[in-house]
């Protein structure tokens, strides 16, 4: 029996719902075991005798992160010619993000950016080609720091991981090559149009895929100093970035929302010791405070302003578009 007639049968979506809630009660499981042996009283004091400057600048690379996150779907812009002003452009795409990285890609990077995209006037085949763009920006550029991550400084795998250092460095090499490989699709491809799970992508030109590749890198070399500087050079900055990719890798597959105790448990496996249970639970924990429970806040906030507007930025928006058509009509 293929694949695709076990996927037809009709049992098979409630077969899967039942796995991947099964899946996700054995990680929830894991989780609260393995919490119940940590001194949590030791972790909150950790946390309480970081310096200030330290928690300041990594708050100060969290929102770095983020603005440059923003900027992502200004590239969907670019290439749809849609109407909506940047700053408008940059404010759905931080909501998004904030709600992705807390409640999950479905609610974050889709949902979110649906609703406010269409309340704002744009059509479902333009938003979509938005969200496409805009996630395999941010792809391309983990491709491309995970792979020179994992070929130039792996980190050491736990033997029960069931995978070396030179496994981790072939992947490393295919996750470089597969970034630099879609910059020269872009360049050379005769045929523009993708379809990647359900999503329509029409590749850009080579520049615009330039663009995309240095703002998804920037964005993810930032994440990866903010929890270099919270580990206050314990580590060097390469392996808290290969571990930081690991572990978003990991949350994204495990499935529970925010890649909650995930995220702790890699850094946990990968880097403990030479660093304590203790600083490493410390460290995630300041890192999720500011990047990702702060800026949450920030944009729940944002979001019901924005949905309060949405209205008056759609006609301005409306208005906006019509006045540039007639511009680009060529005169009589």
């Amino acid at each position: 029996m293929s694949f695709h007639s076990l996927t037809a049968r009709p049992w098979w979506p409630w077969a899967k719902r039942i796995g991947v809630a099964g899946f996700i009660a054995f990680v929830l499981f894991m989780l609260v075991h393995e919490a119940r042996t940590i001194d949590w009283g030791e972790v909150f004091a950790t946390m309480r005798g970081y310096p200030l400057g330290v928690v300041a600048l990594a708050a100060a690379l969290a929102w770095t992160s983020h603005l440059i996150y923003s900027t992502f779907d200004l590239v969907g812009r670019h290439y749809t010619d849609h109407p909506l002003r940047p700053g408008s452009v940059m404010a759905i795409t931080f909501v998004s993000y904030a709600f992705n990285l807390n409640l999950g890609t479905v609610v974050g990077a889709l949902a979110m950016r649906v609703r406010l995209y269409t309340r704002l006037g744009l059509e479902a085949p333009v938003i979509a080609r938005i969200v496409g763009l805009s996630m395999l920006t941010n792809w391309l550029g983990y491709c491309l720091l995970a792979g020179l991550a994992f070929l130039f400084w792996p980190v050491p795998l736990p033997s029960d991981w069931h995978m070396g250092t030179v496994a981790l460095r072939v992947l490393g090499g295919v996750l470089v090559l597969a970034s630099l490989g879609y910059l020269l699709l872009c360049a050379i491809s005769k045929r523009r149009e993708f379809s990647v799970r359900g999503h329509e992508i029409d590749l850009p030109n080579v520049r615009l895929a330039c663009v995309q590749l240095a703002l998804s890198s920037a964005n993810w070399a930032v994440m990866g100093a903010t929890m270099f500087v919270l580990l206050q050079g314990q580590v060097a900055y390469p392996v808290a970035l290969g571990v930081l990719l690991i572990g978003a890798i990991s949350g994204l597959m495990s499935r529970v929302p925010a890649g909650l105790g995930v995220l702790e448990a890699v850094f946990i496996a990968l880097l403990s010791p030479p660093l304590s249970t203790t600083t490493l639970i410390a460290a995630v924990l300041t890192y999720r405070a500011v990047y990702y429970w702060a800026p949450l806040a920030v944009a729940t906030v944002v979001y019901l302003a924005m949905e309060a507007r949405a209205k008056k930025l759609a006609a301005r928006a409306s208005d906006e578009g019509a006045a540039r058509g007639q511009r680009l009509q060529p005169s009589c």
